[in-house]
This record gives structure tokens, sequence and C-alpha cells, in this order.
């Protein structure tokens, strides 16, 4: 069997999708304990499949209970899965799976146990494609204690943190946002609707990647900007618009920062402390549902911090339509985040 050589330092851009195969691709190099399965695996990931052959490239029938309950037990027999469910919506399906087996081993057994299992699955919207394919899902998830949580939103995150989940001892759910990869946006409809015209966030769908793939540690932000007048907190394509919104508020004087959480579960509750506690204003936005999610525990973590600023927090309050400007009307738009923050500022 053939075995990983370091190569020497390649940085080139590389779409989103690209990133997160690129690092589970050396990761397959590196260790013959990882393997991929999932639902249509050998024509999705077709570049892995080639490489690495059927044994460790698989596809399974379309029953996610099955082969996500496999992919534990192939976690606790020694290998290290890497399971795609196509899309996060689908993974009530298999919840008990993740609720009451893959995240509770480790404490049932006093560590004894573990399951090095990865859940790679797509979310989120803005494309068109309703209520039960849109969800983002991260709250439910990184409510059950036990389950690591990330959401990247550029090339090199998502390369690192894959990279660090599949190194990772116990269970971690890596979302994948559609909006930030053209091959999910086709798949999931741009070949088939005549109406899909999706204009991915471009510094979220190609950006700068090293190869070999540096590890990003789970439960770490990236914080972006200085300014003390407002802080923008998200995750995932929000971080993008929020960029944005950034961006016009500095042309009018104000001062924001922009934190990019990366991951949900464990959250990176230092830098929550140390940005809230130095803007006066703080906004929270999160394509995920906005009861008892993410934008309620980050106002918690500096409420126990007795950080008490001005606070606002933008969320998903209902079940996605499928009419695109329904939708629009639901998720965080760049333009309901700016009224947000600008009411917040006033």
């Amino acid at each position: 069997m053939r075995r990983w050589v370091p190569a020497p330092d390649d940085l080139r851009d590389r779409p989103f999708g690209d990133a997160v195969d690129l690092a589970v691709a050396e990761a397959m190099d590196r260790d013959d304990s990882v393997v991929v399965f999932g639902e249509d695996i050998p024509v999705i990931r077709r570049d892995l499949a080639a490489r690495f052959g059927a044994r460790r490239v698989r596809g399974t029938p379309i029953s996610e209970s099955a082969f996500l309950g496999a992919g534990v037990g192939a976690a606790m027999a020694g290998l290290r899965p890497i399971v795609e469910i196509m899309l996060v919506d689908f993974i009530g399906v298999c919840f008990d799976a993740l609720l009451n087996h893959a995240a509770k081993m480790a404490g049932f057994t006093g560590g004894r146990w573990e399951v090095p299992l990865v859940v790679r699955a797509t979310c989120g919207g803005g494309y068109g494609d309703a209520g039960q394919h849109e969800q983002v899902l991260a709250g439910l998830l990184a409510g059950v204690p036990g389950l690591s949580v990330v959401l990247p939103s550029t090339p090199a995150d998502a390369a690192g943190l894959m990279r660090s989940a599949i190194d990772h001892p116990g269970p971690v759910v890596f979302l994948e946002h559609k909006l930030l990869s053209e091959d999910w946006l086709d798949w999931m409809g741009g070949s088939t609707r005549d109406s899909f015209d999706v204009e991915p966030p471009p510094a979220g769908a190609l950006g700068p990647v090293a190869s070999p793939v540096e590890g990003v540690p789970i439960g770490s932000a990236r914080v972006l900007g200085t300014g003390r007048d407002l802080a923008l907190i998200s995750v995932g394509v929000p971080v993008h618009h929020c960029r944005r919104v950034a961006g016009r508020l500095a042309d009018e004087g104000i001062g924001a920062t922009v934190v990019d959480l990366r991951s949900v579960s464990p959250l990176d509750e230092d830098v929550l402390r140390e940005v809230g506690g130095r803007c006066d204003r703080v906004l929270v936005v999160d394509e995920d549902y906005l009861r008892f999610g993410l934008t309620g525990e980050v106002a918690a973590v500096l409420a126990e911090a007795a950080i008490m600023r001005p606070f606002e927090r933008i969320g998903v309050e209902r079940t996605l339509p499928y009419a695109r400007r329904l939708e629009n009307e639901v998720l965080p738009t760049a333009d309901r985040i700016l009224d947000k923050a600008r009411r917040l500022l006033s």
C-alpha cells in the first residue's frame, strides 16, 4: 500500500468543494483506516473513487439509518469513516445513531470507546429548494453533548476543518453550505431548473488553499477587522453578508468587527467575550432557526460574562418557503442585516 509523502507547499486558488476533497484525499493517503461512504458516493466523489478504489470509497443503499449506523460501528472497530448525508435535513432519518450512540459512547464507557466519525452533509438555502432541503440544523446538532459541529465559510477553513475533523477522536458533523459549492448547486437543481440563478459568494466559493492541508482547530473563531462600533457575529454563508455590510458601514464612518465562528460546537467563548467586550453593540446573524439556537447561546455567553451591550439577532423564524421571493424574506440577506445594524446603531 502506498504511503503519503508530503509534497512541497502548493498554494493555489481552489473551489470550496475541491478544498474539502483535497483534505480527504491527503488523509486517505496518510491513513488506510480513513474510508468514505454514502449514497451516490462513487459518482459524487468519483475522483476519490478512482484513486482509492471501491473498498475505501463505497456507495450505499438509500437508507441513512443503515449507513450512518454502520459508520458508528466502523469507527468503534478501528476505522475513521467519513459518512456523507446528502442533505443535513435527512439527518432526522438517522438521528438515533448520532444522538444515542456516537455522541454518548465516550461518556458511557469512561473514554474506553471512542467514535472517530465524520458526518459530512450539505446545508443551507438561498436557491429555492424549500424547508425539507435547505435547513442548517447546526443548533439542533450542537445541542447534543459529545458532538462537534463545524460550518466553514471559505475554502481554506473548509480544508483545515476537515483535516481536524478526520483527526478528531470523537464524532464531528461537517456542514458544507451548498451556496459555496458550484458542484452541489448544479447537482441540486442548476441543470434542471430554468429559473435557477444563484451567484455564490466569491470569497467563499474560491480561495487560496495550501497543500499539504494544515488543520484549523475545532472551536476557534476567526476575527475580521478591529472596529469598535458594532460586532457582527455569524457562521457559514452569512459571514460573507456580514463582511459586505461591514464594508458599507465603513463608508459611513462606522467601524465593525466581523466574527466568523467556524465552529458551532464548541463555541470560541474567549473570542466572543473579547469582541463583545470591546464593541459597543452586538448583532448575531444565523441562517439556522432563531429560537433555542446559536443566537441565544451567544447572548448567554456574553450575559454570563457580565458583558451588557445593546444586542440584536437575526435568524430563521419559520419554515423555509419554496418561492424565492418569500425565501428572501426569511433568510438573513445582506439587506436585512444592514437594516437591523442601522436600527441597532441608532
